[in-house]
């Protein structure tokens, strides 16, 4: 069974409860294969980073497999707006967040409501150069566990979205991102774009950030936000004390 989210955006949860822990979102197009069926819940694997979680079984629209091929080859289209609209014959409209797949719209088969989309699109691979001006648009997006939009976000989800909003796959959490890409030796070699890492008194990785020009980062920590960034990790000039401890530099686009 296979399954999209045909509504704004939905819980991820991590057990199949509404008091579960959200692990992440599945924003409006995002397509799904079904591992598991309970009465209620609905356990999904994502296509596009393959993270797992349960999902109440109302809030999606079931697919067929081909169709579900269908989408994973198709070119990603995505909103890039803060937030549009998608409309539809029955005079609903339905606001949509930044970085929602719009793919399946092309696909009468697939978009039953015959939604309809007026708005700004983005598709194909960016240059690295522009991803610190995508991570702009997150600017004071509040800090929220799980969060994938501009209305709540988590450090990992903040990064996992301007990639892919530049053409660019990231795993979902930050303990996987760091698997990705080449480490390098010392924040000098670093580049626009490029991500830093951050571990705890264990060291596990639970922090990233996106690095900028001149040792700035910005990242999720209460709110996108923009700080200093020296050997040490990040430093908040407002309580004038280190936040983070830097583990890894990782370039993931090389150019």
């Amino acid at each position: 069974m296979f399954g999209i989210c045909n509504l704004a955006n939905i819980p991820l949860r991590a057990e199949a409860s509404d008091r579960s822990e959200i692990v992440s979102q599945v924003l409006f197009g995002e397509h799904f294969k079904v591992l598991e069926q309970e009465k209620q819940w609905t356990k999904i694997k994502l296509q596009f980073d393959e993270y797992e979680g349960w999902i109440d079984t109302k809030q999606y629209q079931p697919i067929s497999e081909a169709e579900y091929n269908q989408l994973s080859t198709d070119a990603i289209i995505l909103n890039s707006d803060l937030v549009e609209y998608v409309s539809a014959p029955n005079n609903l409209l339905m606001p949509i967040p930044l970085g929602s797949s719009l793919s399946f719209l092309n696909h009468t088969e697939i978009n039953k409501e015959n939604f309809d989309f007026e708005g700004m699109k983005i598709s194909g691979i960016k240059p690295k150069s522009n991803l610190v001006n995508t991570a702009f648009m997150y600017m004071n997006a509040p800090y929220l566990w799980g969060g994938k939009t501009p209305f709540g976000i988590d450090c990992s989800g903040f990064t996992q979205m301007v990639y892919k909003l530049n053409g660019h796959k990231l795993l979902r959490d930050a303990s996987q991102q760091a698997t990705q890409g080449e480490a390098l030796s010392f924040i000098e070699e670093s580049e626009p774009g490029d991500l830093a890492f951050f571990d705890n008194e264990e060291g596990k990785i639970i922090h990233v950030g996106i690095i900028m020009d001149d040792n700035y980062i910005i990242h999720a920590s209460g709110k996108v936000r923009i700080d200093r960034l020296d050997h040490l990790g990040i430093f908040n000039s407002e309580t004038n004390r280190h936040t983070h401890k830097l583990r890894v530099i990782k370039k993931i686009i090389t150019s």
